[in-house]
């Protein structure tokens, strides 16, 4: 999945969100918008041209946005005097680009006001890095409304790079996620970069047994913990997620048999009987990788989509 950077508790609740009984359609927008997926697939692709790391941090912003309060674009709202909102959350002070999303729905407001709601740009914008970067495609559906609520705090529920499985299965049943919806999520952490901070665990005082996590490849140990040194003190310093970060493929997978995965999270899925298999398969077959992942990105979808929000003017504020 998008990457992990907040270690939360295991006492701490994690908030459910309900599936949507919302009336989402792949035609939404048919009648009153159509060329707004056209502006979106514009925006971002020029976007990713000037900066590679766009398509990383977009599908990076759907995820934690839709792990919250649900796709609600609650994630792109600014702090205020009196709240601080999700993006400054510790796990998303890394989320970057909010720019082209605001770029698209200012092109967006030009062609067709009021209309086509910020969840919703993020939700196209997500599908459109996974094709552009080699992934899949899939009909995204659309109807969502945007949420009035974001709150810094909430962001302690996202699943931390620390989890174990038997977590990560709690976290994402909270969002009506399967185990075969956890493992082909957390295969977009095909794309993108991590800092140390998120695996620094892993390679330094791991346990009072084990300086580095035994169940790390040795190779990838050694080239990690010369990247992130102790003491860490760059905190620009981290590592890609896997071998073609830029490309949306099953590299991912292939790499945890290796015992490659960066986070902890990510390596306790081959370790773990519940999803060990479900690893191998998509190691073994990138079409049945991305059909899975095609398919869990509508659920995570519509994952608490509001009904009665509003479209917003502005994506950092509510109107």
């Amino acid at each position: 999945m998008a990457s992990y950077r907040v270690v939360c508790s295991l006492a701490l609740l994690l908030i459910t969100i309900p599936a949507s009984r919302a009336m989402l359609d792949s035609h939404y927008y048919d009648q009153t918008c159509p060329q707004a997926e056209a502006i979106i697939l514009q925006t971002v692709r020029n976007a990713s041209i000037y900066d590679p790391k766009v398509p990383a941090r977009l599908l990076r912003m759907f995820f934690h946005d839709c792990f919250i309060r649900g796709c609600d674009a609650s994630i792109l709202l600014d702090t205020t005097p009196g709240n601080q909102a999700e993006k400054d959350g510790p796990p998303n002070v890394s989320v970057r680009s909010f720019y082209v999303i605001d770029d698209a729905k200012a092109k967006l407001e030009m062609a067709c006001p009021q209309t086509v709601s910020c969840a919703d740009v993020i939700a196209i914008a997500a599908r459109d890095v996974v094709t552009m970067s080699g992934g899949p495609s899939w009909d995204v559906l659309k109807g969502r409304k945007d949420g009035r609520v974001s709150k810094a705090s909430d962001t302690i529920n996202l699943p931390a790079p620390t989890f174990n499985v038997s977590q990560l299965i709690h976290s994402f049943a909270k969002r009506a996620l399967g185990v075969k919806d956890l493992v082909a999520l957390s295969g977009g952490h095909t794309l993108g970069f991590s800092h140390c901070s998120s695996f620094q665990n892993r390679i330094h005082n791991f346990s009072s047994m084990h300086d580095v996590d035994p169940n790390m490849n040795l190779q990838l140990a050694e080239v990690l913990r010369k990247k992130c040194r102790k003491p860490h003190t760059d905190p620009s310093a981290g590592t890609l997620l896997d071998s073609t970060s830029s490309i949306f493929d099953n590299e991912y997978f292939r790499q945890l048999t290796q015992g490659k995965g960066v986070f902890g999270s990510d390596q306790a899925l081959f370790i773990d009987d519940n999803t060990k298999s479900t690893v191998e398969a998509f190691a073994k077959d990138q079409s049945l990788f991305f059909g899975e992942f095609a398919a869990s990105m509508v659920k995570l979808g519509n994952a608490g989509v509001i009904e009665k929000g509003e479209v917003r003017l502005k994506c950092a504020s509510v109107n």
